[in-house]
């Protein structure tokens, strides 16, 4: 039988409650995806600070839990079987703790999927393009004296706000009255896009209500005011 002290990552981020999920993370637009989700859920789960601008994700034993040595991963000691199950991919996180909680998916198998692909619509679409809004914004694309990467990727993310914000006319969250893994997976993005990345303005945000509204419900939660400091640096 597996056990979560065979994982090379226990050796570097040792577990206090082995018995709870274990996550190893940031709170970055991704990783709270994971942390508030858990908070959320109420599963019990144990974080760990892995300081990606200190290299902390391309440690070997990161990256035996991660090849792609990105953050959030977590190691589940009660998967399936019982038996201890290594996850990494946000998207994939998000799926694997709904169903195991029976939370924030519905049972219905049509709107399971209308969630899911809004799910995917943030890992394949919003990640990407206000991230690179941030690159190009705030770290050190602001320096390149062609403006044009950084004209394309703030247009297209103010299209993607459009998306969001046709989408939620009329609607509570992304699901209508249910909150789901599908806002879980864009909250932090968005106000990410907002605040860390100072880009309120460059982008418009102000005019875009009805997200602004979901976005203030989102942030709202107490959940999802724990999950955003989760796991921080001191």
């Amino acid at each position: 039988m597996t056990r979560l002290s065979d994982f090379p990552i226990a050796t570097r981020w040792p577990a206090a409650h082995p018995e709870r999920i274990q996550l190893y993370s940031l709170n970055s637009p991704n990783g709270v995806k994971a942390s508030i989700m858990l908070e959320e859920t109420g599963l019990p789960y144990e974080p760990h600070l892995v300081d990606i601008g200190n290299g902390e994700s391309h440690l070997p034993e990161f990256l035996a839990l991660n090849p792609n040595g990105k953050i959030p991963a977590i190691i589940d000691p009660d998967g399936p079987g019982g038996e201890p199950l290594a996850l990494f991919e946000s998207g994939a996180i998000l799926l694997y703790l709904a169903d195991k909680s029976g939370q924030f998916i519905p049972a219905d198998p049509a709107r399971r999927w209308e969630t899911i692909q809004w799910v995917f619509f943030q890992m394949a679409s919003i990640g990407p393009m206000f991230g690179q809004v941030g690159f190009f914004n705030k770290f050190a694309g602001r320096g390149y004296e062609d403006k044009r990467p950084l004209r394309r990727y703030v247009d297209e993310s103010k299209r993607l706000l459009g998306v969001l914000d046709g989408r939620l006319d009329g609607r509570r969250w992304l699901m209508g009255d249910d909150y789901t893994i599908a806002d879980i997976a864009t909250l932090g993005w968005v106000n990410n896009l907002i605040t860390f990345y100072e880009a309120r303005e460059l982008v418009a945000f102000d005019g875009f209500a009805h997200v602004a509204a979901w976005l203030e419900r989102g942030l709202a939660r107490p959940a999802v005011k724990r999950g955003l400091r989760i796991p921080a640096k001191s």
